[in-house]
């Protein structure tokens, strides 16, 4: 990063020490503990060792997966309750974390001891000891869950539980014929609930990545994303608003949260957006908006396409080629959200001289192999594990090719406790998750859930579509990405599926949606981070980001009804599909923004404007015809209208 950016840095509204009590805020219900002494050392010994075991294990050594599965959510627990307060004012490690670590190391030893007499009994014919131990570890996960990531999702999840004995007095498709408390704790604690694909992922999948995405930060290539973004767009017109969305794209899909990438980025982003003239509730929500994208970007989309590809069967190859198109939508929308208000602004960018130098940049590009060799391992069908493993090694090579970026024994070390104290909060959130969807396998609610979308369906499938977006939404309120998806997968998916639905359109629909509720208000988890960044009203915020993402609501419904945009169809169809959609993006942006054909739209031209945009959902040349046809009406009565002078005559 150049000495000016460096400096502009500096003078952000919010101080790194400010970023960083943000982001612990929203990486946990309470802030992290600053461990000292002993207990610093230990956390870091057990962090390291942890991450080499799981390393060790996915590589070299694979053990019974219930074990590697408790062995993990051990190792998880035990670093929470040590990292995380119980309460605000909990500041040192306390008997009552004490007694659940004890509680987690049983736990974890009883199910490593009698793992084959276990696997038989668990959910079936439970033992006194097995629901003693089945109730300890739904204990351990609610609490975890709620200090790494706050109430929502152990209310939710308390509400699933509480259905279980509820459902034999609860009528039509909710009713059930109950269950022993016995049966329930030992299925839901077992390998269909907590140890179900949730936690399978979390530790085959999301921690190997968690420390790719520590090794980038510490190798450099994290910086490396961010400066490439400045120098790339930093300079267009209300620049760093596009560079937000660029490094957040790059960022998100390797951090799992969109609230924690909000702050990461944001701390930088959105100072800069407001020297240039955004107002700090648009600044924030463009970075709410852009974070929450991370989520879908490929190729490795915050951890929730290894549920999907866990859940569904299909190869993650596959999942990452269809999901390309439609993540690529998604920030063209952002990014002509930005570029509309930059112009009804009359904004500049950076200038040159302020930007990390294009030279400098293009001499650091080899910061990008690890990522290509990323990629490049998956397409090339190896495994995800040891594409993960490779890319890991690559930044730890790629590293020393540069004296400031070079990563000794100090780093590395650093890097897997980082890795291992990262993956915490999505650990947490899978594990309770698992009881959700424990819950649902248990009950058979999902099922009938099913048949309810297939009766809406009868009569209308875009009916049902939107039924099925708005309980996506709804389930993902308040939740990590990764834990929306895997509830959402769990009662909606399964729906669509029956009514006709591909299982991969089914399980990108439902993913697409279960990522827009971090900026759907009333709780919009990324939009309210952010907005802690910015110092702006969080309702405020999150309306904002919900307007700038709004465009992007649209996008599920273009590949269930164009699935060319998957990638489905010869190559001129998927391009095709792939123009009209963006055009469509772009007027629906166009119509949101209020501005068209270089001058403000009244309301009648963005009526114009959002029928067009919806009639390019469905690629058909019938459908193209008619958009383009009301396209032409606009621009004639854009024409038409009295000249209006724009806000400024030279847009840098």
């Amino acid at each position: 990063m150049s000495k000016d950016l460096k400096d502009l840095e500096q003078k952000a509204v919010v101080s790194e020490e400010k970023a960083k009590e943000l982001e612990e805020a929203v990486d946990g219900a309470s802030h992290h503990r600053e461990l000292t002494g002993w207990l610093k050392y230990t956390f870091m010994t057990i962090a390291i060792v942890g991450a080499l075991f799981h390393l060790y294990v996915l590589n070299l050594h694979p053990i019974e997966p219930w074990v590697f599965r408790s062995i993990h959510l051990a190792l998880g627990a035990i670093l929470g309750f040590i990292l995380f307060k119980s309460w605000k004012s909990s500041k040192k490690v306390n008997i009552f974390d004490w007694l659940l670590i004890g509680a987690t190391i049983y736990v974890s030893f009883y199910i490593y001891t009698n793992v084959s007499a276990l696997l038989f009994r668990f959910g079936v014919m439970p033992q006194t000891q097995d629901t003693i131990v089945a109730v300890l570890g739904l204990i351990i996960v609610l609490e975890l869950t709620r200090r790494t990531s706050g109430w929502t999702l152990p209310i939710l999840a308390g509400i699933f539980i509480l259905y279980v004995f509820a459902g034999p007095w609860l009528p039509g498709i909710l009713n059930h014929n109950g269950y022993s408390f016995g049966r329930f704790a030992t299925y839901i604690f077992g390998m269909d609930g907590v140890f179900g694909v949730t936690l399978d992922v979390s530790s085959k999948y999301i921690l190997l990545f968690i420390i790719f995405g520590a090794f980038l930060q510490l190798s450099g290539v994290g910086k490396y994303f961010i400066d490439f973004s400045f120098s790339l767009a930093g300079g267009m017109r209300g620049g760093p608003a596009k560079v937000s969305v660029i490094s957040s794209g790059l960022m998100g899909m390797m951090n799992g949260t969109s609230a924690g990438n909000a702050v990461a980025t944001g701390s930088l982003t959105i100072p800069l957006m407001r020297r240039v003239g955004y107002s700090g509730r648009f600044a924030a929500a463009t970075e709410a908006t852009a974070s929450a994208g991370g989520q879908i970007m490929i190729p490795i989309m915050g951890a929730g396409a290894f549920i999907m590809a866990e859940v569904t069967g299909i190869p993650y190859s596959e999942i990452i080629i269809a999901a390309t198109i439609p993540a690529l939508l998604y920030f063209l929308s952002v990014y002509f959200m930005v570029d509309f208000q930059a112009l009804k602004n009359g904004m500049k960018g950076l200038s040159r001289k302020e930007l990390p130098s294009l030279k400098g940049i293009l001499k650091q590009a080899y910061l990008f192999i690890p990522i290509i060799l990323l990629i490049g391992a998956l397409l090339a069908g190896y495994s995800v594990i040891r594409s993960g493993t490779v890319a890991i090694f690559a930044c730890f090579v790629v590293s020393w090719i540069h004296p400031s970026t070079r990563m000794g024994l100090k780093k590395v070390l650093h890097a897997l406790e980082l890795g291992m104290k990262n993956t915490i909060q999505l650990l947490a959130v899978c594990a309770c998750a698992g009881i959700i969807v424990g819950v649902i396998a248990l009950t058979g609610v999902g099922l009938r859930f099913s048949s309810m979308l297939l009766g809406i369906a009868d009569n209308n499938m875009f009916l049902a579509l939107l039924f099925a977006m708005g309980i996506s939404i709804l389930l993902g309120m308040g939740m990590p990405t990764t834990a929306a998806y895997a509830v959402a997968a769990s009662v909606v998916a399964p729906g669509l599926i029956q009514i006709g639905i591909e299982p991969i359109f089914a399980h990108m629909f439902v993913f697409y949606y279960a990522v827009m509720s971090a900026i759907t208000p009333p709780v919009a988890l990324a939009a309210y981070a952010a907005a802690g960044v910015a110092g702006t009203d969080p309702f405020k915020t999150g309306v904002t980001a919900f307007k700038l993402g709004i465009a992007a609501f649209i996008v599920p419904f273009m590949f269930i009804y164009s699935p060319q945009l998957l990638m489905e169809g010869t190559g001129l169809s998927i391009a095709v599909a792939c123009i009209t959609a963006a055009v469509g993006i772009y007027l629906l942006s166009a119509a949101v923004q209020g501005w068209f054909a270089k001058k403000s739209a009244n309301i009648f031209v963005r009526i114009l404007l959002i029928v067009a945009s919806l009639c390019l959902i469905n690629s058909n040349w019938t459908m193209d015809l008619i958009a383009i046809a009301i396209i032409v009406g606009a621009v004639f009565v854009q024409r038409m209208r009295v000249n209006e002078e724009p806000l400024t005559q030279k847009i840098g």
